[in-house]
């Protein structure tokens, strides 16, 4: 991967200059959609469909990722909280433009099942953040059809 993004720390999912969040409703306990998230990383690409490929680093302390149309990430686990909050910095993209990115979903319980919420944060020169909430939209509908494809994928893996 050719280019090292900035160091951030967890706070940026606050104060990044572009902050894209989302959230939905999954019909599975909090420690079930952790457990997806974090400990089964090779299976993010049978639910998150932009997702080609997935595995774990380091250990566990990090995540080399592979996007649907080439776009690669090497990334450091920021926050493994379990059943609460999965977080992680992207260390190194092949992506034109971002200087640092950092994700976080946050887990809560919500009725019978988990309230997820995803924000992406990131920074990079103003096209980018332009081309990034334009975008809003689509990767919306990514994660809302990643999240009802978890659901999916949760829901058969407890009638088994």
């Amino acid at each position: 991967m050719p280019r090292r993004l900035n160091a951030v720390q967890l706070d940026f999912v606050e104060s990044a200059p572009v902050r894209l969040v989302y959230s939905a409703d999954v019909g599975a306990s909090p420690s079930e959609v952790y457990q997806a998230l974090a400990d089964d990383v090779e299976g993010w690409p049978g639910w998150f469909t932009a997702v080609a490929w997935a595995k774990p680093t380091r250990e566990g302390a990090g995540r080399d990722v592979g996007l649907r149309g080439g776009v690669r990430f090497r990334e450091t686990i920021m926050a493994s909280d379990p059943a609460t909050r999965y977080a992680y910095r992207i260390d190194e993209t092949n992506l034109p433009g971002v200087r640092a990115m950092l994700e976080e979903w946050r887990l809560a319980p919500a009725g019978s099942g988990t309230r997820v919420r995803w924000t992406m944060a990131l920074d990079g020169p103003g096209p980018l953040r332009v081309g990034m909430r334009l975008a809003k939209p689509g990767v919306g509908y990514s994660f809302r059809d990643a999240v009802r494809r978890l659901e999916r994928r949760l829901g058969s893996a407890q009638a088994g």
